[in-house]
């Protein structure tokens, strides 16, 4: 009372209240923070969203609803992933036309809705010439190759691949088909391509890891040109001209070589060969004869 009736401190009384206030605010902040973090952890704690890290992931690798994937997951073009692919020296070695895929590519045996099978070497036909396919052939989507085409793309979406030379499957005509998504839905990305050439390749290159189906268990580092240039004819007989780059460039050029009877292991070097020498021996002995470097 006699601090309110001095007229000397009538001046400080604001400052005093806020003080006051102040003051009754930290107590109830020092009461009242301890209990509301106490009851929070205890919420924390039994909410699954919030248990720890390691407990999680041991039930979820436990649970027999999601066994682990042993899927292969390789570098693509353009993912849509945030995914750091390895070395082409640290990953495994894929089936080439697997590259856009994110699975390894796989035998599929039999495929409905067409008797074409994938040939395993040494089969003949993977080293025998292959014939151009005349203008009396292309005769639109009736054609014998129209059709032989359509069954080459059942076989690769079957492998899980994105492309398929025609000696592959024991056809040796000069024809090709791809799919650089891998994906049977995305149709309207597929080409057929009659005989194809390369009329021109870049002289910088790269070396990447390569295998392919008709050599199954097996791959090695191959270089090739970074990107190239395509003369070809569709289905209609139509050309057409094309230039690949990157991946593209790489599946075009690999299925290239088997027109023309080379296979991926043709490019590999001395000491790549003498690596896959013990495979090729064991595929010479499970397919038959004739098989050699």
């Amino acid at each position: 009372q006699d601090f309110h009736n001095s007229k000397q401190n009538h001046k400080l009384l604001p400052k005093c209240h806020l003080l006051y206030r102040l003051v009754k605010v930290m107590y109830i902040c020092s009461y009242a923070t301890p209990m509301a973090t106490t009851a929070l952890c205890t919420l924390l704690s039994r909410t699954s969203a919030f248990t720890p890290v390691a407990s999680r992931a041991v039930s979820l690798t436990s649970s027999p609803l999601s066994p682990p994937s042993s899927r292969v997951i390789h570098s693509l073009p353009s993912s849509t992933k945030s995914i750091t692919a390895p070395s082409s020296s640290s990953r495994p070695w894929t089936s080439l036309t697997s590259l856009f895929s994110t699975t390894e590519e796989v035998d599929p045996g039999v495929v409905e809705g067409t008797d074409l099978r994938v040939l395993k070497y040494p089969h003949p036909a993977l080293r025998a010439p292959n014939e151009e396919i005349p203008m009396e052939e292309l005769t639109g989507p009736g054609s014998e190759i129209s059709k032989i085409a359509k069954e080459m793309f059942l076989v690769m979406y079957a492998t899980q691949g994105v492309g398929l030379a025609a000696p592959q499957v024991g056809i040796n005509k000069r024809l090709m088909v791809y799919n650089e998504s891998g994906d049977p839905k995305k149709w309207m990305s597929e080409t057929v391509m009659i005989n194809p050439k390369i009329v021109e390749f870049s002289e910088a290159k790269d070396v990447e890891q390569e295998g392919c189906l008709s050599f199954p268990d097996m791959g090695g580092d191959v270089e090739r040109s970074k990107w190239i240039k395509v003369e070809a004819q569709n289905l209609k007989g139509k050309k057409m001209k094309k230039k690949f780059k990157g991946w593209e460039a790489r599946i075009f050029q690999h299925e290239y070589d088997h027109l023309d009877g080379t296979v991926y292991i043709d490019r590999l070097t001395e000491e790549g060969k003498d690596k896959v020498q013990p495979r090729l021996d064991e595929l010479v002995s499970d397919f038959g004869e004739g098989g050699v470097l």
